[in-house]
């Protein structure tokens, strides 16, 4: 039979009806028993049971996001035709939308996980807390501004392919993924739950790169091509440092408490000091410290300290000169 004959029986066959379930069926019963039976058991489910909480929304922490990019770079990521007369009114106004969108999601952050009595997802205590924590944010947006400014500047000093300072903040994901997480540190900072790990997934998902808000970062950080990057929680970076693509700066491990818990906020990543780079696919585990003005090759696995100055890669690793006189 030719192709054409096959569609054609395949279009002539009756397709057989769709019949939706009865809610009142089995089955249908039993699905949804169990399902809100394991919904239930969760930590957050319980905590709720009793009252109205509402979770952080991840449509507004974007679009709060937005707002917050285009009061950082209005000319970038608000009006591309801002003039000087109308810039003060665009900034203004964005603001105070981002204002108001990341007060109320901090808000339901706190009092998701409130221990101060919150019913029915209301909090005074909270609500105060939403409403200070907001205010240090966005008084401590000029700061990120400036910090910002010194990362741009490095991805294009960094990078000869770039042709101009903005393509950096339109094109780069290193560059996007750095401004989310400017952001997400503020509030990390500010022990807001929830919130700065979902701005942070947000470019996580967008870019690749994924940086924890606790991370440590000083100015003029440049991440080259970005994809497969990962920061841990407690990796400290210091100034004018480039990482490349695949890089990650992870953990060796965690202990553990007497129920077999890992013990949470101890330092387990590494510190980059001032002046790295670290090629692409490079592997560096553990609180090591890679030392001022060294240079990790490609595709290196370190687990112990580097010297300031250093040079180590994968073909001369074993000739390389550690603090404490080993090698790899």
């Amino acid at each position: 039979m030719s192709t054409r004959a096959a569609d054609t029986v395949r279009r002539d066959r009756p397709t057989p009806p769709v019949t939706p379930p009865d809610e009142g069926s089995a089955p249908f019963t039993s699905v949804v028993d169990a399902l809100c039976a394991a919904n239930a058991g969760m930590a957050g489910a319980r905590r709720r049971a009793g009252d109205r909480r509402l979770l952080p929304s991840r449509e507004a922490i974007a679009g709060l996001v937005d707002d917050l990019r285009a009061v950082l770079f209005p000319g970038h990521f608000g009006s591309s035709d801002l003039g000087a007369a109308s810039l003060r009114y665009q900034i203004g106004a964005r603001l105070d939308k981002a204002q108001l969108a990341l007060q109320e999601q901090i808000r339901r952050g706190l009092v998701f996980g409130c221990d101060h009595g919150a019913t029915n997802g209301a909090c005074r205590i909270c609500d105060e807390r939403a409403e200070e924590v907001t205010d240090a944010v966005v008084a401590r947006l000029p700061a990120i501004r400036a910090l910002l400014e010194t990362d741009v500047q490095a991805a294009y000093d960094g990078d000869p392919a770039a042709q101009f300072l903005d393509e950096t903040l339109f094109c780069y994901p290193g560059v996007t993924a750095v401004i989310h997480y400017r952001i997400a540190h503020e509030l990390n900072g500010l022990a807001v739950p929830l919130i700065p790990r979902m701005i942070s997934e947000l470019a996580h998902s967008a870019t690749g790169i994924d940086i924890h808000p606790g991370a440590q970062i000083a100015g003029s950080f440049f991440i080259d091509h970005g994809t497969g990057v990962v920061i841990g929680e407690t990796s400290s970076i210091g100034r004018r440092v480039r990482i490349y693509q695949g890089v990650t700066l992870g953990a060796r491990g965690f202990p553990s408490d007497e129920h077999g818990h890992p013990i949470k906020g101890l330092p387990r990543h590494p510190v980059v000091e001032d002046d790295v780079v670290i090629y692409a696919g490079a592997t560096i585990l553990g609180r090591i410290t890679i030392g001022r003005g060294a240079t990790i090759g490609g595709n290196v696995w370190l687990t112990r300290d580097v010297a300031p100055g250093a040079r180590v890669t994968q073909a001369q690793s074993r000739h390389d000169t550690f603090q404490d006189g080993s090698g790899i």
